[in-house]
């Protein structure tokens, strides 16, 4: 599943590829890297291996390095075939087999009596620079047993620019060569990876952020709800206060007032009785007792008087050997007056 994504990532990136080899970017690139390298200890770099470079033609048996190391055979300019070439902008998508093909019209030579390298150099609108370095199959092979015979087994062929410095290509068969892992492929087996990881991490992040407003709107509702309820429960004390006011006020107004109840007393009762003591409780029950000459007749009396009823006597009638008068104590109810009946608004 991965290797055609793979394969199309590799054809969709070529032609960027081939602009990007020996462009300015990719020198400036390069030497940013070496003055990186520099700066960074070595235990940062375990992959970058030193260089042991070798010059052609060698004259003693090779000492083995004394720790690992890129061992890399360096020719002479003339021991090779060197040419630059002018290509079609098109060629750059697959300059190896383009140069291939034509070998043997920019060589004396049959392309597969040769190993060579094809290096972009740079690229116009109209054409493509390209330098060619070639060497002959039997020279070559030749040069490699003679190496093996002193014990260097190279990691790769370079050829010098006449400056004393490498190319930076590699003539050597692609069968010698060491078996190593090529540069992006493990980023781009990778990928694929990397993308679905990031992916997952973004949808965690994105649910994590859908959780964090959810509960916060969750903690809201919840805080909304308490205030409701204590609004309600506050509407609801309030109803009630209000409620037994309204019932405080219809029971006043439904009572007759103290001084007409008095009044009222003083026609009912007859000349000959007194009270001693008078008391309306909250229930509108009204007691008193005190002296008669005909208590018994009181009830009657009482009867008369429009705010009370169900008048009786508590006890016994006794009569006062001091005044020759009876002693009674008597409780009535205080008429209630329509406005103490409950209404439609009464809560």
């Amino acid at each position: 599943m991965n290797e055609p994504l793979s394969a199309r990532l590799q054809l969709l990136a070529q032609p960027i590829t081939q602009r990007w080899r020996g462009s300015l970017l990719q020198l400036g690139w390069r030497l940013w890297l070496k003055e990186l390298r520099g700066c960074l200890p070595v235990w940062l770099l375990p992959d970058d291996l030193p260089e042991q470079v070798y010059r052609w033609p060698l004259t003693a048996p090779v000492e083995k390095p004394a720790g690992p190391a890129r061992q890399v055979l360096l020719l002479a300019p003339g021991a090779v075939l060197m040419q630059t070439l002018q290509l079609p902008p098109a060629a750059a998508r697959n300059l190896s087999t383009v140069v291939g093909y034509e070998l043997d019209r920019f060589t004396p030579f049959d392309p597969d009596q040769l190993y060579f390298v094809a290096r972009q150099e740079r690229r116009t609108p109209t054409h493509l620079q390209v330098t060619l370095v070639a060497i002959l199959r039997e020279r070559l092979d030749q040069m490699l047993t003679e190496c093996a015979a002193l014990g260097l087994h190279p990691h790769a062929v370079d050829v010098d620019t006449g400056a004393g410095t490498p190319m930076g290509i590699d003539l050597l068969p692609v069968p010698l060569r060491p078996r190593q892992r090529p540069q992006g492929k493990g980023l781009q087996r990778s990928l694929p990876w990397l993308c679905g990881a990031l992916l997952i991490a973004a949808m965690l992040l994105w649910l994590d952020d859908r959780q964090r407003v959810l509960d916060a709107m969750q903690h809201s509702v919840r805080e909304q709800k308490a205030q409701v309820a204590e609004v309600q429960a506050l509407r609801q004390q309030l109803l009630n206060t209000r409620g037994a006011a309204q019932y405080l006020i219809r029971r006043k107004a439904a009572q007759p007032p103290l001084a007409a109840l008095l009044n009222e007393l003083t026609a009912c009762l007859p000349s000959d009785t007194w009270l001693d003591q008078l008391e309306v409780n909250d229930g509108a029950d009204v007691s008193f007792s005190g002296q008669s000459a005909k208590a018994s007749a009181l009830i009657t009396r009482i009867k008369a008087c429009h705010s009370l009823e169900n008048a009786q006597f508590e006890g016994v009638i006794q009569p006062d050997a001091q005044t020759g008068k009876d002693q009674f104590s008597l409780r009535a109810h205080l008429h209630q007056e329509t406005g103490d009946a409950p209404t439609t608004d009464t809560p």
